[in-house]
């Protein structure tokens, strides 16, 4: 029996070190993969939200972002179908002049049998300054660039479709910027206008923030909410650089993300460049 117990003792010396670090080497990978989802999360929405969207705000306690996602976009004609005018199909965006509706050139997406586009989402079209959007989605003054969908008609003859896959109906004219050129346009959900992830080191979360009403202006203190993107927070950080290089057609933003859990922590940054061309 004494033996017995040596051998044990000496098992456990050999034995316990290599289980310890299999286990922590297991709770860092858990760590880093809820990092790194959480950080992919925002950088993959970010990269699909409206272009110059993208706001920064930090107050005493926490730092986050602010942008306004987008379901769905195409090409929308920017001349007249000449060989029928009176066909509403071949109908432009005429910059700076009011317009109600529009052909669309693209395909529009579809889920379920439905387009995800709907009667009552916000069409954005050439946003260059970053608070037109959020004026336009809010109601404001100023916002020259959304218009509300009223309805959206799929072309079925053979003359329709030559020219256009979709005909939009705003719900009311509207003059989209002038002198834009580059013939995109955004589709904004009306249940998701704007959507804010909060650093929120104090309560140990990021948080996902949306359904509700985007102001003109920024706001200075950042919301919290209860969808939580991520749990665990010890460290964590958001920097974003709207003017990043010498063309200015895109933005940096950097994100810092550190997971605790017991004993260990995992910490991952990751940088990506914002598209800002409308």
């Amino acid at each position: 029996m004494v033996l017995v117990g040596v051998i044990a003792g000496v098992l456990v010396l050999q034995v316990r070190p290599a289980m310890q670090s299999y286990l922590a080497i297991r709770q860092r990978a858990n760590l880093t993969s809820q990092a790194d989802a959480a950080l992919r999360r925002i950088v993959a929405e970010v990269h699909a939200a409206v272009p110059n969207s993208l706001r920064y705000t930090q107050d005493a306690n926490n730092q986050c972002i602010e942008f306004v996602p987008t379901v769905d976009g195409g090409r929308f004609r920017i001349d007249y179908d000449y060989a029928n005018q009176a066909n509403p199909y071949g109908t432009p965006v005429p910059g700076g002049t009011s317009t109600s509706q529009f052909g669309v050139l693209t395909t529009l997406a579809s889920a379920g049998g439905q387009k995800v586009a709907r009667a009552g989402d916000f069409v954005v079209i050439g946003n260059v300054n970053r608070d037109d959007v959020y004026a336009g989605l809010a109601g404001a003054a100023g916002g020259v660039n959304v218009g509300q969908i009223g309805t959206i008609a799929d072309s079925a003859t053979a003359a329709d479709q030559a020219v256009a896959r979709h005909l939009i109906t705003l719900a009311g004219p509207i003059a989209f910027p002038a002198g834009y050129e580059g013939g995109r346009f955004v589709v904004v959900a009306a249940g998701e206008r704007a959507v804010t992830y909060t650093c929120d080191v104090k309560s140990g979360a990021v948080w996902r923030v949306t359904g509700y009403m985007p102001a003109a202006t920024q706001a200075n203190v950042c919301p919290t909410g209860s969808a939580k993107l991520v749990g665990k927070v010890s460290d964590c950080g958001f920097t974003y650089r709207e003017n990043e290089g010498a063309t200015q057609q895109s933005g940096y933003l950097q994100l810092r993300l550190g997971l605790t859990d017991g004993a260990e922590t995992a910490r991952l940054t990751l940088g990506t460049h914002v598209e800002n061309v409308p």
